[in-house]
């Protein structure tokens, strides 16, 4: 079963995402809590921004983050129930990572969380400059064959976007398990010039995050003998 604002979109490439936005067929309650949790927390970027991005929560809130791909949630649900004054928003445009989030928020409803099924690209373009306090952007897909490469989240473009609406100090945090992606983060961030890798020793860029809940993805990696490495880098 899917749901009908789903399955009119197809499985297309677009700017940042590519591939299939379907996997297994939902089960029918998971059907009926995404399409009624779209209708409360998805963002609406036909809409005018509002000046103010807080107004966009039904909570009081005085910090927003972005969360890019958040797959079953797991992560981005343990930092909104964490600190309820943050506003998050995550963007996950894979159907059935989306349905588990609203399946979550169907049973405990936040109100400092909003969502995105899209492209994230188009969500960055809508927001305005200096927006954000931090960027996650936690296992993204590692499109491991070297032709692949240019379909990695991670690149100039995408960067210069999270440059422009990260406030200066804003944190972009990015964790994967394959060396390669994260070898072509810090050299991507490196040569885009706007970003600082915050590393004081050998070992910091293995040491998860303070708070970190752990993911199912990063749990996988880790039964498959690959080691996680976790990036912070802030906005100049």
């Amino acid at each position: 079963m899917t749901p009908a604002n789903a399955k009119d979109r197809p499985s297309r490439a677009t700017e940042g995402f590519f591939g299939r936005r379907h996997g297994k067929t939902i089960r029918p309650q998971q059907a009926i809590a995404l399409e009624s949790g779209l209708r409360e927390y998805r963002l609406d970027l036909t809409a005018e921004v509002p000046a103010d991005l807080r107004t966009l929560f039904k909570a009081e809130v005085s910090a927003l983050q972005l969360e890019i791909g958040f797959g079953g949630g797991e992560h981005l649900l343990h930092r909104a129930k964490e600190a309820p004054g943050t506003g998050f928003i995550g963007v996950e445009p894979f159907v059935n990572g989306m349905a588990k989030m609203m399946t979550a928020l169907a049973k405990a409803p936040l109100g400092n969380l909003r969502v995105y099924d899209d492209d994230a690209t188009r969500l960055l373009d809508w927001l305005p400059s200096a927006s954000l306090d931090g960027i996650d952007l936690l296992y993204p897909d590692p499109w491991p064959k070297k032709k692949h490469w240019k379909r990695r989240f991670v690149g100039a473009a995408n960067l210069g976007r999270f440059a422009r609406v990260l406030k200066p100090g804003g944190r972009f945090r990015f964790a994967s398990d394959i060396d390669s992606y994260v070898n072509w983060t810090l050299l991507a961030c490196r040569a885009h010039g706007a970003f600082e890798w915050q590393a004081g020793e050998a070992a910091d860029w293995h040491r998860p995050y303070e708070g970190w809940p752990g993911t199912r993805y990063e749990a996988k990696a880790i039964r498959e003998g690959r080691r996680p490495a976790y990036l912070t880098f802030i906005r100049r």
